[in-house]
């Protein structure tokens, strides 16, 4: 894997900002890619796990990928912490022509397929080259070769050129969002950097998934104002929280009204995600203006 750290010049990228290049050879092209994104302690794990389930209950073969150092992307689709790419690397001795796929790809509930991806310790390195070997170590084991439906679970926000490189591989990217401040101003960021990669990717904009949010109106607001579009909304309901302590997803839980209505929102996302359609043409807010547009006088 080539991986370069640079300043770019003026005009490409922002002056002093750290970019990763991964190898170009690196391409998914025999799968759906939908890169997941957010606000740190969003729900993006949740959303994750169970849309990898609702396409999985609609007969794709899914792959699920975690890009956070925690780890903790599949654990209710596996009921455990799995192994890192990169604890399975350094096992090793970082030959990854040693490695099996059963090292470092766990089969979870309705036999998706889960990897975490892991990363460098707090502080170090890049989580870009971890995503990178990732995939590489799939194409390599062919493992992509058999798969319908690719998902990045990717952590917080876009912060760097490391985390932001799973654009380079989706087809779609959808954010998951609150109906608060926070959130929204968390994904106006997220819009500017999907935006900034689209040149050069193939990668846009899928829509945006309401979530842990009673009503949506400042969501819908905002996405008016860009040009995005709601795809779902999950409401903050307590089933979620419990499914989440059971190490489950939504679709193992006991049947309720709460549970049934949750489960049928996520099978009308993946059939909406799977049909595809027009991408969401948005284009950001200058943090200032956004500051002024949300909220009340």
């Amino acid at each position: 894997m080539n991986i370069a750290i640079r300043n770019p010049v003026i005009g490409r990228k922002e002056e002093g900002s750290l970019q990763v290049e991964l190898d170009p050879d690196l391409k998914i092209d025999t799968a759906k890619v939908f890169a997941v994104y957010g606000k740190g302690g969003i729900g993006k794990s949740t959303t994750s796990s169970n849309l990898s389930v609702a396409f999985s209950k609609l007969g794709k073969r899914v792959l699920q990928i975690g890009c956070d150092p925690k780890h903790d992307s599949t654990f209710t689709l596996t009921k455990r912490l799995a192994p890192t790419v990169i604890d399975a690397l350094e096992a090793v001795g970082f030959h990854s022509e040693e490695l099996r796929v059963e090292d470092f790809v766990v089969e979870g509930y309705n036999g998706v397929k889960c990897v975490e991806a892991g990363g460098p310790p707090a502080g170090t390195g890049c989580g870009g080259y971890v995503v990178g070997q990732t995939v590489k170590l799939l194409k390599e084991h062919h493992l992509l070769e058999d798969t319908d439906v690719v998902i990045f679970d990717v952590l917080g926000d876009v912060v760097c050129g490391g985390f932001a490189s799973p654009l380079q591989h989706a087809d779609r990217a959808v954010i998951v969002t609150a109906n608060d401040f926070d959130s929204i101003f968390a994904m106006n960021r997220i819009v500017a950097a999907i935006h900034t990669k689209s040149k050069n990717y193939n990668v846009r904009l899928g829509g945006v998934i309401a979530n842990r949010s009673a009503k949506t109106d400042e969501i819908d607001r905002f996405n008016d104002a860009v040009g995005l579009k709601r795809l779902a909304h999950f409401p903050d309901l307590d089933i979620v929280r419990r499914s989440r302590l059971k190490k489950s997803t939504l679709f193992e839980m006991e049947a309720s009204p709460e549970r049934d209505l949750v489960v049928a929102e996520y099978m009308k996302l993946a059939e909406t995600l799977w049909a595809g359609g027009d991408p969401c043409l948005a284009t950001p807010m200058k943090d200032r203006d956004l500051f002024e547009f949300l909220g009340f006088d």
